[in-house]
Order: C-alpha cells, then structure tokens, then sequence
C-alpha cells in the first residue's frame, strides 16, 4: 500500500466531520455499474447520519497525503441496520445479535489495487470482534444479470475477492432496496444477496 494513504478508523461522534465526504464518495463511486446509483444527497445524509448514531457503528477513511478522503467503508450491527436488511435475517429465522453487518467499500479509482479493500475489512472485522456477542460478518452486492447490457468490458466482479477473504453468499438471503438509476426518472427495486462470514473471535 501506498505509505501516503492513511487509515482511520471512528466512531460515534467522530464521524460527524466526515459524513459530507463520504457521502460524496459512494455518490460518485457508486454511479458506475453494478450500482449505476443516481445519487441523492439528501438520502445520503439521512443514512450517514443514522450510521453516526448507531451505538455499534463504525466509519474507516482512506486519506491521501492532504488529509482528503479517497475512499470509505462503513458498518453497524445488524440489529441497528435498516428494516429491508434486517428483513431477510428474520425471515429465515437468523439471530440478528450476533451479525455484524457491513454497509459500503468506496474508493476512487486511481487508489484501487494498492490493499485498501483488504484493509476495509481487516478494520471493519477488528471492530466487530470487540462487540460482544459479535460472531459473523455480513454484507450485501447488488445482483445484475450476467448478460446485462451495461456491464462495461472491462468490468470483474469482486465475488473472487470476497471468497478469498472467507466469505460466502448465500444466496436464499435476498433484500430489495429501491433507488434511481442513472437515466431514469423513478426509483426501481434492486435485490441484493447477502455474503456471510464467521469471525474468529481469538484473533
């Protein structure tokens, strides 16, 4: 990793400076497939703000070397997450207590493939260890289709990336989270499928 990017990770209160930043950060990152988010900063004041409330929850910023974010990943326990990512666990009879869920991993492009995303996680995971009753991770992806026209050339997906840090979908986990499209002009349901991963409490 480039030793100019710091990582910060906070908590509670400490995220109030940040959440402006990061707001602009899953905005922008979050236009590009598979996401294709149209970006509102209203909404995303409204969900950082929950996040900086969350007793569990937790922000962690890249910096580059002016101190300016450049990417950001955020999570919180389930049991403090909103209703359509709450819903799939309860429906399948899963304790929420024990699951941590992880929201977002944003990062400019000309940062990626530097250790970032692993960092993402190794901090995300240190903070869930340190919750009691903590003992799984979790995150959602947004489901394309494998043949969906807009899915650039160049495009991979992260799915080998996630199953080499030990994660695995399971797929019967389905939320539906609804947002506007760049180039609509309506919000339309997307489902998400949930990725899980038991923590090793004595690391």
């Amino acid at each position: 990793m480039n030793p100019a990017i710091q990582v910060l990770r906070v908590t509670g209160a400490d995220m109030l400076p940040w959440l402006e930043h990061v707001a602009r950060l899953r905005i922008a990152v979050f236009r590009d497939f598979p996401y294709l988010y149209d970006g509102d900063m209203a909404y995303e004041r409204e969900y950082l703000q929950a996040l900086s409330q969350a007793a569990g929850g937790v922000l962690v910023l890249a910096l580059d070397e002016s101190g300016a974010p450049v990417g950001a990943s955020t999570g919180m326990p389930l049991v403090e997450s909103e209703t359509a990512i709450r819903e799939p666990f309860q429906q399948a009879g899963l304790a929420e207590a024990p699951i941590f869920y992880c929201g977002e991993s944003v990062l400019l492009p000309a940062y990626r493939g530097r250790g970032l995303g692993h960092r993402f996680f190794d901090e995300r995971e240190e903070h869930a260890r340190s919750l009691p009753g903590v003992r799984t991770n979790a995150f959602a992806s947004v489901v394309r289709a494998a043949d969906d026209p807009r899915c650039p050339a160049d495009y991979h997906s992260n799915h080998a990336f996630w199953k080499g840090r030990g994660y695995r979908e399971h797929s019967q986990l389905r939320a539906t989270l609804a947002w506007k499209e760049v180039g609509a002009t309506v919000q339309s349901d997307h489902a998400l499928s949930f990725w899980l991963r038991e923590l090793d409490t004595s690391e």
